[in-house]
């Protein structure tokens, strides 16, 4: 016998619902923060600062802010990650007041648009459709509605992508694009199967790049021709690396991020050894390899907690 399907949420069951106490006190807080904005842009008697802001300068500042969401989740601090929310979400209002104020569109015609995608690209969840087996078939799901949605926008724009690479947002960190790149590639199947062969490609990438560099030492070329072309290779496998953690369903910047702060936190140790020896051998400086047995020590201490 088959189950039931549930039936779906509709429009009424997220607008009519009455707000608990807490959701209306989100809300004050979220008006606050616009009001609080507003003020502080009025050009009388606002911040001289936030008045001069722009788009393009405040856009730094987004990018910023969202890293640094990033990086209170990688050291799973919740305590920071609640702050640099809040000090995303302002970023989102000031953008938003900036739009009001040029007559382009205001916070509401933002939320109402972001609303109205979320709904779109769940049918399971608010149109009856059959539920995605696994997140996985709801990402593929998810890519396909994005990409019919693309091609309908295109039809009523006058300047069509020529590409599917076109869209990728070149201010995305590289590493980021990088994927984004690869992922836009795979749906048109230029992709490997499996990752036997991408693990190959990193492996041809790093024999490319001690080729050149083996090259460059032996010639007498202009350093700076040499330079660009070990760039060039070193970029090639960068690629590589970040599609062998596609394959691998890593998200390359994430684990780079979190590299950067288990680096942080065994060279402190080191650190600390550092400035203790030095006390003990009246400023002689420790060795390579001393500092190499403190690194692994630190590495030790790391797997026993």
């Amino acid at each position: 016998m088959k189950k039931a399907r549930p039936s779906p949420c509709t429009e009424s069951d997220l607008s009519d619902r009455p707000a608990s106490p807490r959701e209306r006190e989100m809300l004050r807080e979220f008006l606050r923060l616009k009001r609080i904005m507003e003020r502080l842009r009025d050009r009388e008697h606002g911040c001289p600062w936030d008045v001069a802001q722009t788009f393009e300068t405040i856009a730094p500042y987004t990018i910023e802010e969202a890293f640094e969401v990033a990086e209170a989740i990688a050291r799973g601090d919740r305590r920071d990650l609640c702050e640099e929310l809040g000090d995303l979400q302002l970023q989102i209002v000031f953008h938003a007041r900036i739009a009001e104020e040029e007559e382009s569109f205001d916070l509401a015609d933002s939320l109402h648009a972001i609303n109205d995608k979320m709904i779109r690209r769940h049918p399971h969840v608010f149109a009856g459709a059959a539920r995605p087996a696994d997140a996985a078939a709801q990402t593929r799901h998810w890519q396909e509605l994005k990409a019919r949605e693309r091609q309908q926008g295109e039809k009523g724009s006058k300047t069509m992508p020529e590409s599917v690479l076109d869209d990728v947002p070149r201010a995305l960190p590289a590493l980021m694009r990088a994927r984004k790149l690869q992922e836009r590639a795979a749906r048109l199947g230029f992709d490997w199967p499996d990752i036997a062969p991408v693990i190959a490609k990193v492996r041809e990438e790093l024999d490319e790049l001690e080729a050149e560099m083996r090259a460059v030492e032996a010639a007498d070329g202009g350093q700076s021709s040499a330079d660009r072309r070990i760039a060039d290779e070193l970029g090639d496998l960068l690629f590589a690396v970040v599609n062998l953690a596609r394959h691998l369903n890593v998200d390359p910047e994430m684990a780079l991020a979190k590299a950067n702060l288990k680096f942080i936190r065994r060279f402190k140790k080191v650190e600390k050894q550092i400035h203790e020896s030095n006390e003990l051998m009246a400023g002689a400086g420790p060795s390579l390899e001393q500092l190499d047995r403190w690194w692994e020590e630190a590495k030790e201490e790391e797997r026993r907690d």
